[in-house]
């Protein structure tokens, strides 16, 4: 069974920081494009950030130069560090393996940076 499960999400000040982990079962993690998207009220799911397989990382610009994408190997995890967080960061936080056959996405968690 195929599970990606998310966990570090919460309430933070703006300018806070908060460490979003993704632990995946019942894949290759190796083997799958590891990414981070986003959902805001209303609005589409977005991308965050992606790890390909050998270390390549992309970024939305919204987060450039603030979130930390990375993947723990031995530990068959994904994990995004996020920093300076504002208001408009606001979503639930999804965790995604993708590879040329299947499409996998955990249930998200939310994060909600508030004053």
């Amino acid at each position: 069974q195929v599970q990606l499960v998310e966990s570090g999400g919460g309430l933070v000040q703006p300018g806070g920081s908060l460490r979003l982990s993704c632990a995946v079962s019942g894949i290759s993690f190796s083997s799958y494009l590891m990414g981070w998207y986003r959902q805001a009220p209303g609005k589409e799911r977005d991308l965050v950030a992606t790890i390909s397989r050998d270390g390549v990382l992309k970024y939305a610009d919204s987060v450039k130069g603030r979130f930390t994408v990375s993947r723990d190997y031995a530990k068959n995890t994904m994990y995004l560090q996020m920093n300076s967080l504002k208001p408009e960061d606001t979503a639930v936080y999804y965790c995604n393996a993708r590879n040329a056959f299947n499409n996998f996405w955990g249930q998200g968690t939310q994060v909600t940076v508030s004053s």
